[in-house]
C-alpha cells in the first residue's frame, strides 16, 4: 500500500510538473507615442489640405471620361498636377520617390461606353531596408461625378468626394517623403472609382500578378464633411474605418480554420482596422476612429475592396455623417437648398485629422518589424493555450513578440504578454479568450496582429 501511494505521488507530481506553465506577466494593449511620429503629425496642416482642394476643383470636371488634352480641365489635368506636385515632394525632400502614371486599358461596359486607357498616379517612396519586402498603400480617387454619372461634361466640383481622400494622401506625401523608412510606400491616387472602382482594380491586379507583399491598404474616399443632411447631426471628433469580416479572397483552408476558431471577426482586414484606431489613440485626444463591422456603407463600395478580392488587408476611411445634399449632386438649388459638391462645404480641420491618423498608422507600421509566420494554436483538450509561430521572413529581426487576448466577447484587444521566444504555453483557456500575436521592434513599434490558425506540434 504504501509503494502504490508511492508511486501515484510521483505520477500526480510528474502531472503538475508537465502541466507548469512559464510565469508571463500581462500588461494593457496599449501603443506606444513615438516622439517623431507625433511630429510629423504636427506637420499635417489644414491649409495644405484646402489648397489642394481648391486646385482640384479648379478643373471644372475630374470625370474618368472627361477632356484629357487640357492643360487647364479635366481629369488629364488634374492627375499631371498631382503628379507635379508629388514630383516637387520627391525634389525638396531629395526623396527616392518614384512618380508615374500607370495606364489601365478598360473596355466598354455598363459605365464606359467606349475603349478608354484611364491613368493612375503613382508614387513609389523606397524603403531603406532592401531586405525588407514589405509595402503600403495609402490612397485616394481622383475622379469625381454628377448626379448623372455619365455626365463628362458638366461642373462636377468633387471637393469632398474625393478630392478630400487625393488632398490627404498628398498631404501624407508632402510629410512622410521627408524621412525614410525600412519598407516601400506607395501613394496613390486612382482614376475610375465612380464608373466601377476600376482604377483600383487595375492597381491591385497589377501588384498581386507582380508578388508584391501589401501587408496595408488604407483607402480615403469622402473625409471632409461633418454634417449629416436630413438629421443635422455634426459629429467632427469621428472617422468611421470599414473593413470586411469574411475575407474576400478567403480559400477553402482558411475558411475552415476560421470555422474552427470562430474567429469571424478576426480577418486579417479587421486586425489592420483595430492597429489604426490602436495606433492612434494616445496621439490624437480628442479625435477617435469608430470600427464599422462591414466592408463599406450599406449597399456602397470604395477602392480597397479590389484590393481584398486580391487577398490584400485593406480598410476605408470615411467621415462619421455624410451629407448628400452635396454627394454626387449636380450643383443647383432647390426649394431653398443649395446642392453641389463644393468646397464651402469642406471641413479641412477635420480631413487633417484623418490624415494624422493615416499617417499614426502608417509610420508606425513602417517602423515596425514584419509580422510572425505561421501562427498556430494546439488545440489540446485543457485550460491553457499553447501557441507557437515563426520569425518574420523579411526585414529586421524583432526583440520579442506580444501574444494579444481578449475576451470573446470584446472587440478590442484587452491584455499582452511579451514573449522572447517563439512559442508560449499561457494560463488561459482558448475557450474563453481571442489570441494573436504580433512582433515587437527595438523601439516598442508593433507589426499587425496574425490570428492563430489551429495546428502545432
Amino acid at each position: 500500500m504504501r509503494w502504490t501511494c508511492f508511486i501515484i505521488g510521483i505520477l500526480l507530481a510528474g502531472c503538475l510538473k508537465a502541466q507548469k506553465t512559464p510565469s508571463v506577466r500581462p500588461e494593457r494593449a496599449t501603443a506606444i507615442v513615438d516622439t517623431q511620429v507625433a511630429a510629423m503629425s504636427r506637420q499635417i496642416s489644414p491649409d495644405s489640405i484646402r489648397a489642394s482642394i481648391e486646385k482640384l476643383v479648379s478643373f471644372g470636371t475630374r470625370h474618368s471620361l472627361s477632356d484629357t488634352a487640357s492643360s487647364a480641365a479635366g481629369i488629364g489635368a488634374a492627375r499631371r498636377w498631382v503628379v507635379s506636385k508629388l514630383r516637387q515632394f520627391a525634389r525638396q525632400h531629395h526623396a527616392d520617390m518614384r512618380v508615374t502614371l500607370e495606364p489601365c486599358p478598360v473596355a466598354p461596359g455598363r459605365r464606359v461606353p467606349y475603349p478608354v486607357t484611364m491613368k493612375n498616379v503613382v508614387a513609389i517612396l523606397r524603403g531603406a531596408d532592401t531586405t525588407d519586402s514589405r509595402i503600403i498603400v495609402v490612397s485616394g480617387h481622383l475622379d469625381s461625378r454628377n448626379t448623372d454619372v455619365m455626365d463628362s461634361v458638366g461642373l462636377a466640383p468633387g471637393a469632398n468626394d474625393d478630392a478630400s481622400g487625393v488632398a490627404v494622401v498628398l498631404e501624407l506625401a508632402r510629410v512622410i517623403s521627408a524621412k525614410r523608412f525600412p519598407c516601400t510606400l506607395i501613394f496613390m491616387a486612382v482614376q475610375g472609382e465612380e464608373q466601377g472602382l476600376l482604377g483600383a482594380a487595375c492597381m491591385a491586379e497589377k501588384l498581386k500578378e507582380s508578388g508584391a507583399n501589401v501587408i496595408a491598404m488604407l483607402n480615403n474616399d469622402i473625409v471632409g464633411n461633418t454634417l449629416a443632411s436630413e438629421t443635422g447631426d455634426r459629429n467632427a471628433g469621428t472617422v468611421r474605418l470599414f473593413s470586411e469580416m469574411i475575407p474576400a479572397a478567403e480559400t477553402d483552408e482558411q475558411a475552415r480554420a476560421r470555422a474552427m476558431l470562430r474567429a469571424e471577426n478576426d480577418s486579417p482586414s479587421r486586425q489592420l482596422a483595430r492597429y489604426v484606431r490602436e495606433a492612434a489613440q494616445p496621439y490624437l485626444k480628442d479625435f477617435t476612429v469608430t470600427l464599422s463591422a462591414r466592408p463599406d456603407r450599406f449597399l456602397r463600395g470604395g477602392d480597397h475592396i479590389p484590393f481584398s478580392r486580391q487577398g490584400f488587408s485593406a480598410v476605408r476611411f470615411t467621415e462619421f455623417n455624410e451629407n448628400f445634399n452635396q454627394q454626387h449632386q449636380t450643383i443647383r438649388e432647390e426649394n431653398g437648398i443649395e446642392y453641389g459638391d463644393l468646397l464651402k462645404f469642406v471641413d479641412c480641420a477635420y480631413a487633417a485629422n484623418v490624415a494624422r491618423v493615416n499617417l499614426i498608422a502608417i509610420t508606425s507600421l513602417a517602423k515596425a518589424p514584419a509580422a510572425p509566420r505561421d501562427v498556430k494554436m494546439k488545440m489540446n483538450l485543457d485550460n491553457l493555450t499553447h501557441l507557437q509561430w515563426s520569425a518574420p521572413a523579411t526585414g529586421p529581426s524583432p526583440k520579442g513578440y506580444y501574444v494579444l487576448m481578449r475576451e470573446t466577447i470584446q472587440p478590442f484587444w484587452e491584455k499582452k504578454f511579451f514573449v522572447s521566444d517563439t512559442a508560449v504555453s499561457l494560463p488561459y483557456s482558448k475557450d474563453n479568450y481571442f489570441f494573436a500575436v504580433q512582433s515587437v521592434g527595438a523601439e516598442g513599434h508593433v507589426s499587425l496582429p496574425v490570428t492563430p490558425v489551429p495546428g502545432g506540434g
